[in-house]
């Protein structure tokens, strides 16, 4: 992943406000700004603190936030929130989509209003999912479940109200909080103990592409950084390089973390039902993002770094020497995903 070099540093902290701090990529945008000494907080807020489900008191809501001394205004605001389990989506529309279009769509009429720059997250649930070679952000989008529509009517809704806002699609993200991951080492722990026998099953015909929190935030970061105009609105894919399917990311956080003794067994996606069709192919075309010098590393690359790090529980076989050089129930797939 390109670093920021010193020329790029901005002499005055850059404010970034943050929607969705308590979820996953919320919370590792928040650990970097602060850590960060080009850049500044200018707020982080959880779904406590601001619920963007709330349809009565958004409007207020959001003008109240941003009603502070221009010294405190954030320069720009990055929407990690959303309304993410796939399948309540299904039986819940009106909040899936209150929560991810119609709050997100406020946000960028205010914030365009205020010339604030707006960075929306997205998915890659936008899309049929039944491709064949990596979507690009020109692609024609079909989404096939509420959670995709809502989704895609947020993108419409965001750049409808600010052209020059941009909105990134990601997929299958894991970081601090209950994730893919965990949930696989939680069953694997199980077995080993014995207190479940046979094999985990995991789906193997859904192919894409996982993506750790924090390379996402870093790179989210790293366009804060730069100046709008080197980006301009529309639409973005970000995610971790190299694909896969669930079956064989299963496989492969199982013998890093050292539990290469619990087996998996692959099964099609009709072993488990679901209320919401998870896609069979929703692989990202990054090449945008990296013509403009933003590549996130490999996914299992990533996924060492996850695992030797402070937000899995579990300690590694093999703990890796230094994990920054790495940097360049059954289990089907996740069914009720940590909002991000």
């Amino acid at each position: 992943m390109t670093d920021v070099s010193e020329h790029e540093k901005l002499t005055v902290p850059r404010r970034i406000g943050v929607l969705g701090a308590g979820g996953q990529l919320g919370q590792c945008l928040v650990r970097q700004i602060a850590s960060a000494p080009d850049l500044a907080l200018a707020f982080a807020l959880t779904r406590a603190e601001h619920d963007l489900s709330d349809a009565t008191g958004l409007t207020d809501g959001i003008a109240n936030i941003l009603d502070r001394p221009a010294s405190d205004q954030p320069e720009v605001v990055i929407n990690a929130a959303a309304y993410t389990q796939v399948d309540l989506c299904e039986s819940e529309a009106a909040l899936a989509y209150q929560t991810n279009a119609l709050a997100p769509g406020e946000w960028a009429r205010q914030l365009a209003a205020q010339d604030i720059r707006f960075i929306t997250v997205s998915t890659d649930y936008v899309f049929a999912g039944d491709g064949t070679i990596p979507y690009r952000e020109s692609d024609p989008t079909d989404p096939r479940t509420v959670y995709g529509t809502s989704k895609r009517a947020g993108e419409v809704a965001v750049l409808g109200a600010d052209p020059n806002a941009l909105v990134v699609r990601t997929s299958w993200v894991f970081g601090p909080g209950r994730n893919f991951p965990l949930a696989i080492l939680d069953q694997a722990e199980k077995r080993r103990s014995g207190e479940v026998e046979g094999a985990l099953k995991v789906v193997d015909d859904q192919q894409g592409a996982p993506t750790f929190a924090a390379d996402l935030a870093f790179a989210l970061l790293a366009i804060a950084r730069q100046e709008r105009e080197n980006w301009g609105g529309g639409l973005l894919h970000l995610r971790n390089s190299g694909e896969t399917n669930w079956f064989a990311f299963a496989r492969e956080i199982l013998d890093q973390a050292g539990f290469t003794d619990v087996a998996v067994d692959p099964v099609s996606s009709s072993t488990f039902e679901t209320a919401a069709k998870r896609p069979v192919f929703s692989v990202l075309d990054c090449s945008w993002a990296e013509s403009k010098g933003i590549a996130l590393p490999s996914w299992k690359d990533a996924l060492s770094r996850y695992l030797a790090g402070p937000d899995c529980p579990y300690e590694l076989a093999v703990p890796l020497e230094d994990p920054k050089s790495r940097a360049e129930v059954d289990v089907a797939i996740p069914t009720s995903e940590v909002p991000r």
